[in-house]
């Protein structure tokens, strides 16, 4: 599909004004300038050699009739040799200006792709420092149509626009200074036709401003659309929602069609519209001229070749006024795609104020190190005092978590769906900031931890698995980049992972299809097991980590999670409460509270929500 600036049909209705106003645009000429400032200083260098030439081929014509044609038609044997020797250096000349375009428009591309390049870098770059929630208040496929459609139309402004932009300014002021010299009475008329040109052009052209802006948004949402049911396509199918899904398609594509459209219609009439002007001025500047030159006009005398040179001219002036006004108007329109890559690129990265680091010291020996220089040995001790929570402002989410895990105990949550149970756990990993209360690590509060060293104590097995594309040891790897493949084959081993894993068709070679589409939810769950296993961390957190494995595959696994286990601080969220009955400490939480605390026997005596969970019987 054809990225959202895409179009490059007629547009108008930005002025200079309205690109002064605008700093994104600036930004860009910025990007440009720090990277490229020689090439492009080439490149305009070569756009002036290019305009002058084609001025200087249109002047020729004055000097062709008047020196040449016209002397040579009154002699009785006319001498060839001067207008020889005036064509060859007028194709001369011709020459250095195709030599100026064809150099200009490689640079161009170079410039163009290599801006794009740097853009593409930075909004990557940028989006891996922004924090979970920025994720959570944007889908996925309008985050790819800023990578994608919006990226392309400042492709199209900086190879397009912005040189054809700077070679109508340059026409129009040499042209301009060339008709003056030729004829003051003829400029004076091209001028005022020029400014109607001009007037009618923005004129319209402000009236389709505002659709380019709901142009971008409405491809955004398609695209996002898309990206949704191309991942969600069994769920589709499951419930026989095709048709549905075709309906809300069409009302998005709709919503597109109509906001191109819009932004088009008007702007289609603009080119018509000024060709029949310049038309009009064209037949207008003859009639004058002819009657300057046939001496009706007092005070002003033209030759025939200066009036037909003039008339070439008219033509070189009146269309790169046309062209200013959409070019400005395709840079200002482009905007609406700049705005959304600088939005991006504007968002506040995560808070990293954190000063204590994490370093091995050996096999299975972490340390804290702070920022004088002092050790202290990682045990795994976590603490929650009073923490309180909201994803926004107007919803809590958690109230007054207190708990202490012990080094090496097990802590399991369990409550109902939307109790925070991940909450929790994503408030360890610093996922989210807490609004109130502390969360310490051996003493540490995480705020003072850096956040990269804090997550690589942490080993995370999700709910929702995700693999990436590679093979299946490169996904075991990625628990830990510097890992052996015979590393990652004992992890796998360690997690029972190992026998299903030998049955591929290659192996651990075996290249995965997208998030891992030809495993079992099961065998992609213990994958994920095995990436955590082979990161060896001091700390696991387990959500739902064996939710979609069966029963018989469960308890082949317990085994080994229990040595994986073994020695580390372990926070577990299940819902199969038999997988957490051995655990030293269970919350039970329900709306963001822990109501129960204990184990497994001490909650079954008190008969309360963790019973009801346990036994499935209502207390009353």
């Amino acid at each position: 599909m054809r990225g959202g600036g895409g179009d490059r049909g007629p547009r108008a209705g930005a002025t200079l004004k309205d690109l002064k106003k605008d700093s994104s645009v600036f930004r860009l000429f910025r990007y440009i300038f720090k990277n490229y400032k020689v090439n492009f200083i080439v490149v305009l260098l070569c756009i002036v050699v290019s305009s002058l030439t084609s001025l200087a081929s249109s002047l020729f014509t004055r000097s062709l009739i008047d020196d040449y044609i016209t002397p040579m038609t009154a002699a009785a044997a006319p001498d060839y040799a001067p207008l020889a020797v005036a064509l060859v250096k007028l194709g001369a000349i011709i020459l250095v200006g195709i030599i100026a375009g064809y150099v200009q428009s490689l640079i161009m591309i170079h410039v163009g792709q290599g801006t794009m390049l740097s853009i593409r870098k930075d909004l990557f770059s940028h989006m891996e420092t922004l924090p979970l929630k920025y994720f959570d208040n944007h889908s996925h496929g309008d985050i790819m149509s800023v990578y994608t459609n919006d990226v392309d139309t400042l492709r199209q402004v900086i190879g397009n626009s912005i040189p054809s932009l700077f070679r109508s300014v340059v026409t129009i002021l040499a042209t301009f200074v060339s008709m003056l010299v030729l004829s003051v009475p003829l400029t004076v008329v091209s001028v005022l036709m020029a400014f109607l040109m001009y007037k009618v052009t923005t004129g319209l052209g402000k009236l389709s401003k505002k659709y380019f802006v709901e142009r971008q948004q409405n491809l955004g949402k398609v695209n996002g659309f898309i990206e949704e049911m191309v991942s969600g396509q069994k769920v589709v199918k499951v419930y026989c929602h095709e048709e549905k899904a075709l309906e809300q398609f069409g009302e998005l594509n709709e919503k597109l069609r109509a906001s191109v459209y819009n932004a088009n219609k008007i702007g289609n009439i603009i080119m018509p519209i000024n060709s029949n002007i310049g038309n009009f001025m064209y037949v207008l500047l003859a009639i004058v001229g002819s009657l300057i030159a046939l001496g009706h006009v007092p005070f002003a005398t033209l030759t025939l070749g200066t009036l037909v040179s003039f008339l070439t001219l008219q033509r070189n002036f009146t269309r790169p006024v046309t062209q200013i006004s959409n070019e400005i108007n395709s840079i200002v329109m482009a905007t609406a795609g700049s705005d959304r890559v600088y939005a991006v690129l504007d968002e506040t990265s995560e808070v990293d104020e954190g000063t204590v680091t994490l370093k091995k010291e050996g096999k299975d020996s972490w340390a804290w190190k702070e920022e004088n220089g002092a050790q202290r040995k990682l045990e795994g001790l976590v603490e929650l005092k009073d923490v309180d929570f909201s994803y926004v402002p107007e919803k809590q989410v958690l109230y007054d978590i207190t708990l202490t895990a012990y080094p090496g105990q097990k802590i399991a949550f369990v409550g109902g769906t939307g109790a925070g149970k991940t909450t929790i756990t994503n408030l360890i990993n610093r996922f989210y900031e807490i609004q109130d209360g502390t969360i310490t690590y051996d003493g540490f509060s995480v705020a003072g931890i850096k956040k990269a060293d804090l997550r690589r104590s942490l080993g995370i097995v999700l709910q929702e698995t995700k693999l990436f594309s590679g093979s299946v040891l490169d996904n075991i790897r990625y628990g830990r980049l510097d890992a052996t493949d015979e590393e990652c084959r004992d992890a796998a081993r360690l997690v029972h992972a190992d026998s299903f894993i030998r049955r591929l068709p290659n192996g651990y070679d075996t290249v995965l299809d997208a998030d891992g589409g030809n495993l079992s939810q099961g065998e992609r769950q213990l994958l994920a097991i095995a990436r955590a296993a082979v990161a060896d961390p001091p700390v696991l957190i387990l959500d739902e980590a064996t939710s979609s494995i069966d029963t018989r595959t469960e308890r082949l696994i317990q085994q080994g999670m229990d040595s994986l286990m073994k020695g580390r601080t372990t926070f577990v969220i299940a819902h199969r409460l038999s997988t957490v009955q051995n655990a030293d400490y269970i919350a039970v939480m329900d709306h963001g509270r822990i109501i129960e605390r204990g184990k497994h026997f001490e909650l079954l005596e008190q008969k309360g929500k963790y019973y009801e969970l346990y036994t499935g019987n209502q207390i009353t």
